[in-house]
């Protein structure tokens, strides 16, 4: 056999490299794995391993440096199976009275209303809605696919059930579909509006600029007393009930 011919089947760098990361996907050091199901920091899952809380195949494991086959092995915590995702998807019915923020130190935010089945880890809020504000609110870890959803490019339509201080007329519902003038001289974008009641209309929009909703219908003066959002994309609120949270899948939301 000739010199190159022993290269000639030889993985390229690119094979190798997706080779490595396929195996970094299917095998994971346990301390990892933890710490990616949101059981605890790298120090706190050491002692929580150490303290014989976790078992891999009906077995009790207490070394951080094992490794599991995420296709095949069976971890769980305290009797409860742990199952590893790389990114996680929640919508929760918002409640007026928090922030849309991960941490405040005045105020309350969204975070804690998350109940104790949701995976914290890297976790945030997808746009932001009022304090005042309840309604669809929609959390992940997936930053990209996050900042896709936000950007003014795609267009994502967001529904909003907004009741009004006064009757609106049908010259302010034409006027709000064609786009009005907000914040600093900004002209809206087409918007679709629903009449509901005298004083209540389904306003979509989609943009996300600061207070929009309620700016908008300043514009054509009239003012909000109450604010939810009903939809965000193919995401709608069905049947979840206030400060419920669920988790979903992400093609759900494509």
């Amino acid at each position: 056999m000739g010199f190159w011919e022993k290269f000639r089947n030889f993985p390229s760098e690119e094979a190798r490299v997706n080779n490595k990361k396929e195996f970094e996907r299917i095998i994971m050091r346990l301390d990892k794995f933890l710490v990616e199901c949101g059981i605890g920091s790298r120090s706190e899952v050491k002692d929580i391993l150490g303290k014989g809380f976790v078992k891999v195949n009906e077995k009790i494991i207490k070394s951080p440096k094992e490794h599991i086959d995420l296709a095949k092995d069976t971890v769980t915590y305290k009797g409860k199976k742990l199952e590893y995702k790389e990114f996680r998807y929640y919508i929760m019915n918002k409640p007026q009275g928090y922030i849309t923020a991960t941490e405040d130190l005045k105020e309350k935010t969204v975070m804690e209303l998350l109940p104790s089945f949701v995976i914290k880890k890297d976790l945030f809020p997808v746009g932001r809605l009022d304090k005042d504000t309840e309604g669809l609110l929609l959390f992940t870890n997936d930053g990209k696919f996050a900042h896709e959803l936000l950007s003014p490019k795609k267009h994502v339509d967001k529904t909003y059930e907004v009741h009004l201080r006064d009757e609106i007329n049908d010259e302010a519902i034409e006027k709000l579909e064609k786009g009005v003038t907000i914040l600093d001289g900004y002209f809206t974008k087409d918007a679709k509006v629903k009449k509901v009641e005298n004083k209540i209309i389904e306003l979509t929009i989609t943009e996300g600029k600061y207070h929009q909703v309620k700016e908008m219908l300043k514009a054509v003066g009239n003012e909000v007393v109450f604010l939810k959002r009903l939809s965000f994309g193919k995401l709608n609120l069905e049947s979840l009930e206030l400060g419920q949270v669920v988790e979903i899948e992400k093609d759900i939301i494509n």
